[in-house]
Formats: structure tokens, sequence, C-alpha cells
């Protein structure tokens, strides 16, 4: 017989704690195994219904959360349009091939710009655990929303600038880029790469810390911050063509509004959000081997 059994013989009130453990988890733990089980349907009812097991703080991550990608989509989902259109004044369905050979001129050089994005990314990557631990996540939180509110209104007075004349004449209205607003446009396009390193993280990381102690609902809380992604993304994929179409197509109505989110996710950040343990964001680091 090994130790393990002869305390757990030598000790019965042990193994009856044990057993009623077993039979009664935690309601953050039960709420998590069942995730597992089930349609769709039932994931998403069992993730919904879990919100009344997260702590009050989680409420204000997930409202910084969802407003914040509500300033994100609008970028990712038109940004190298936005360059073909408001940088390039090309048009994908021009009666001339000079309209489309300018439109497909700005979006190679909003993939460009991407690939700019990406390195700064990147980059940016490897400074998240030290300014984490000196200013605190939620502060870094708060300012990668305030640097998208700028970048992102950037992005409008840009479009503006590029295209003075587009509410009584359209967008499309000149042909040809400016050389200095191209290279505008792709400044922004890296600066956001910094910010989006910080969405891409941190966030997890502040929920994973306010549900530390729920008795193991992390990864049923980090599912639920999930929903204030997907939501977003529905609400921006669906509404941004009717709302653009209200001023004459274009670009330029979603992306006015999109700094607006950011800067209510970073006044919200800043307010709302607890304040955690500056050393509460660690990396894992790089393993070899």
């Amino acid at each position: 017989m090994s130790a393990v059994d002869n305390a757990s013989s030598n000790n019965p009130e042990s193994s009856y704690e044990i057993n009623k453990n077993a039979k009664h988890p935690s309601p953050m733990v039960e709420e998590e195994q069942n995730v597992c089980f089930g349609g769709p349907g039932a994931v998403l009812v069992n993730l919904l219904t879990s919100l009344r097991h997260l702590p009050p703080a989680m409420l204000s991550s997930l409202i910084v959360m969802a407003l914040s990608w509500l300033s994100w989509f609008p970028f990712f989902l038109f940004d190298t349009d936005w360059m073909g259109r408001e940088v390039y004044h090309g048009d994908p369905k021009g009666n001339d091939s000079v309209a489309v050979k300018a439109y497909d001129a700005g979006v190679r050089e909003g993939a460009f710009g991407l690939l700019l994005n990406s390195v700064v990314l990147g980059i940016s990557s490897f400074l998240l655990e030290p300014m984490c631990q000196r200013m605190g996540a939620r502060l870094v939180w708060a300012m990668s929303n305030f640097i998208v509110f700028a970048c992102m209104a950037g992005t409008a007075i840009i479009s503006l600038v590029s295209v003075n004349k587009y509410i009584t004449e359209g967008i499309q209205h000149a042909i040809g880029e400016n050389r200095a607003i191209k290279i505008a446009s792709l400044v922004i396009f890296a600066l956001l790469g910094f910010p989006l390193s910080i969405t891409y993280s941190v966030p997890f990381s502040i929920t994973s810390d306010l549900t530390a102690d729920t008795g193991g609902g992390q990864g049923l809380a980090i599912g639920v911050l999930n929903l204030a992604i997907v939501i977003p993304q529905m609400i921006v994929s669906l509404g941004a063509g009717p709302w653009d179409a209200l001023f004459s197509g274009g670009n330029i109505p979603a992306f006015v509004l999109a700094p607006l989110f950011a800067l209510a996710a970073s006044v919200t950040a800043t307010l709302k959000l607890p304040n955690l343990s500056s050393g509460s964001f660690k990396s894992s680091g790089f393993h070899f081997g």
C-alpha cells in the first residue's frame, strides 16, 4: 500500500472532504465542464449563464474589450480598400482602366502597410512584459486604446485632406496618390502594430488575473471575453456598409466612428478597470529542447 493510501485510510475526514469536493465542484468549474458538452447552442447558453459567476470587475473588462474591437474592426475590414479609394482615389468598378489601376495600386500599398504593421507588432510584443510590470496592465491597455484613437483619427484626417471635395463630387474625383499622404498612411499602418500587440495579449492576462480565485473558471472567462470580440465584429460587418451608404459611400464614415470608440475604451479602462499587481503580467518566455 502506498503512502498516499495509508494517509487516506488513517484520515477519514480528508477522504470525506475529497469526495465532497468531487461531488460538489464550484459553480465556475461546473460551468466550465458543461461547456465541453452539447452542441454550439449549449456552449453559447453556458457562456452567457456563466456571466453571473464572474467577478464584478469582469464587466468593466468586457466593456473595454468590446469598445476596443469596435474601433479596430473598421480598420481590419476596410484598410486596403481605404488605401485604394481615399488615398489613391481609385475605383474597383471604374469605367476607365486608370481608376481601376489606381485602386489596385492602393490595395497593394495597403498590403505592404499590413506587413509593416506585423513587423512592429512582433517587435512590440517583447516590450509588453516590462511595460506592464512598470506601469500596470490597466494603464498599458488604456494607453493602447488612446494610441488607436490618435491613429484612427489620423486616417479620417488623411481621408479628408486627400479628398477635400468628397462631399460634393464623391470619393473618386481625382486619380493618383499624393506622396506625402501615402507616406503618412503607411506610418499609421506601422504605428497601429504597437497597440495591436497589446490588444492581442494584455486583456487576456487581465481576465486571467481577475478570475484567478474563482475556482478554476479562467478558461470559461476567456470564452466570455471572446464574445466581446465576436459581437463587435458582427456589428461592424453588418452595420458599416449601410452606415457608409448614408454618406454617399466610401470608408470615411466608419473611420470617423472608430476613434470615438477607441477614446471611450481608453477612458473606461482608466476609470473602471481595477488596479492589478504590476507583477501579475509575466511572460512564459522561450523554451528550447
